[in-house]
């Protein structure tokens, strides 16, 4: 498997998050993190957990390809997707990201 190196990244987890309007202190919240590791990882200096990728890219309603796979490989479910699903989840900033649903306690 061939190593993927910095300059090869594609990260579009500031481009993502924006288009749906979200701030980097709602996604910090929602991924259990905090909002200056949303800002490393916006600007490449901090490589996320498998879980916190996961966790980034449900909130964002796309996929963590889509967010970090290497430039040529990324799918654009992000870009499309996430603008048109943006209104729709507009009313549910409240949940948490394990995917039922459910308020953060």
């Amino acid at each position: 498997m061939e190593q993927t190196s910095v300059s090869d990244r594609n990260n579009r987890v500031r481009q993502v998050r924006r288009a749906v309007e979200v701030t980097q202190a709602q996604l910090a919240e929602a991924a259990g993190v905090a909002r200056q590791t949303v800002v490393a990882m916006e600007r490449d200096d901090y490589a996320p957990s498998v879980y916190l990728a996961l966790a980034v890219a449900r909130y964002l309603d796309t996929t963590v390809e889509a967010l970090f796979a290497p430039q040529g490989e990324a799918t654009d479910r992000a870009g499309e997707d996430g603008r048109a699903r943006a209104g729709q989840k507009a009313g549910t900033r409240g949940e948490s990201v394990d995917g039922r649903g459910e308020p953060d306690e």
